[in-house]
């Protein structure tokens, strides 16, 4: 359509060398196609070209001394990218690869994954090009405290929420929010994913890699089938692939791998999570020492191969693009039939076609990771009326919410021609409430 083609060039012209966000753009907008073609009020109200622009962008110096007297200078980056459900919320990112293409990708996803959980909450995104590993404990404290120092500034509990993500565990979460509240002499619920201590939410561990399998096991109810017997590979040892194979395997699932930067564990027997945990978890170690400590489990140096394991399940929940067009056509060769991303988009537009060509159930980012920041909502409702909910009240909650983005982008992509399509189901669900909204609240 030449509305959606006319907004995507333009965007490549004012965003040169952002890859990323070119790519999750792209996805994006063709799979709104049918939604544009359905309201030519959209394209009179320059609501695409509103929608991929984001409404501010904060890019800050953070300087910081190490434990050696040394200082160091690091670029933050804030992109609050679009309010009109509720404030900004998305995650913080530290990483050498973040930069603003980076940050606005995920952005533009987090808009869309907030409005598919229902939940009044706007997307934004943030984060560092710091790399926490190998820093020490002060180090990264006093990396965190300048890093508010400025964006204290920009955020609050009405207007800007952010949480985690890579780089950003309790640790830092709990730095961020310490200074914050000496700053702002207040203790409100400003970032989510905060410890149980000092008003964090039960089960928010566990929500994104939890939420992920309650999405998949969806994907598999609506076929007849679920996950009991089914070989299942995840990418990653994070908190997101710990959780989902924690998930899969209590629903009777094997879990055969994961990975993290260095390479891959392969387990024929199924992986032994409670050894995972204790290396990653406890002694931030590397993956390579499971191998050492389980019998008959194997060790492979670099990551790409994991993709090679014969699977039922595939579950990248790495980082973005870890999944190719030739990863992608040899998985559906060894017999793949469903993909969950739990990632922030982890397969390239390639690699999302081979699986469609195929037949294979790919269950999208957007939808099948909004199980963390449905569980920061949920936290920033019980901050607001000093709650505190069980964990069993929040994983039901969490349930119910993955059903209900399973439904809603299962019925948009049929209602507008494009049944089994989640990509497409997924972008047009997600957009159709923002769009509402845009629309109501007038040139904004």
């Amino acid at each position: 359509m030449q509305y959606v083609e006319r907004v995507l060039e333009e965007l490549k012209r004012k965003n040169p060398n952002e890859p990323e966000f070119h790519q999750a753009a792209t996805e994006i907008l063709n799979g709104l196609k049918p939604v544009v073609a359905k309201h030519p009020e959209y394209e009179n109200a320059a609501l695409l070209e509103r929608f991929v622009e984001p409404e501010r962008v904060i890019i800050f110096r953070v300087p910081w001394v190490d434990d050696g007297g040394k200082t160091h200078v690091n670029r933050g980056y804030r992109v609050q990218f679009n309010s009109a459900i509720g404030p900004y919320k998305g995650g913080l990112r530290f990483h050498p690869s973040v930069n603003l293409s980076i940050i606005k990708f995920l952005g533009l996803e987090q808009i869309l994954k907030n409005s598919l959980t229902g939940l009044p909450i706007g997307g934004g995104k943030g984060g560092s090009d710091f790399d926490p590993k190998g820093k020490s404990e002060g180090e990264i404290m006093r990396f965190c405290q300048s890093f508010m120092t400025e964006l204290y500034r920009h955020i609050g509990q009405d207007n800007d929420v952010p949480a985690g993500d890579i780089g950003v565990g309790g640790r830092e979460i709990g730095y961020l929010f310490g200074q914050y509240k000496r700053i702002c002499n207040e203790h409100v619920g400003v970032l989510t994913g905060r410890g149980l201590s000092y008003g964090g939410s039960l089960a928010r561990t566990e929500a994104t890699g939890y939420g992920l399998v309650y999405m998949v096991e969806e994907a598999l109810k609506a076929r007849g089938d679920g996950f009991c017997g089914k070989t299942v590979v995840v990418s990653g040892s994070g908190n997101v692939a710990i959780y989902a194979a924690e998930k899969a395997q209590s629903l009777g699932a094997k879990v055969v791998a994961m990975y993290d930067s260095n390479g891959f564990i392969y387990d024929g027997a199924g992986v032994k999570l409670e050894v995972i945990k204790q290396i990653k978890e406890v002694e931030r170690g590397r993956i390579k020492e499971y191998a050492a400590r389980v019998k008959g489990a194997e060790y492979h140096e670099g990551c790409a191969g994991i993709w090679n394991i014969p699977c039922d399940v595939a579950l990248p929940c790495a980082t973005q693009n870890e999944i190719g067009e030739e990863a992608a056509r040899t998985l559906v060769k060894n017999g793949v039939k469903y993909v969950g991303e739990g990632a922030n988009m982890p397969t390239t537009l390639e690699g999302i076609a081979a699986f469609q060509r195929a037949g294979v159930v790919f269950l999208p980012a957007k939808a099948a990771n909004a199980g963390g920041v449905a569980t920061s909502a949920l936290e920033m409702a019980q901050s607001s009326g000093r709650m505190f909910w069980s964990f069993e009240e929040v994983d039901a909650k969490l349930k119910g919410i993955m059903a209900n983005i399973y439904r809603n982008m299962d019925l948009a992509a049929r209602e507008y021609g494009a049944e089994g399509d989640y990509v497409a189901g997924a972008n047009i669900a997600g957009f159709l409430k923002v769009a509402e909204a845009m629309m109501a609240q007038g040139i904004v």
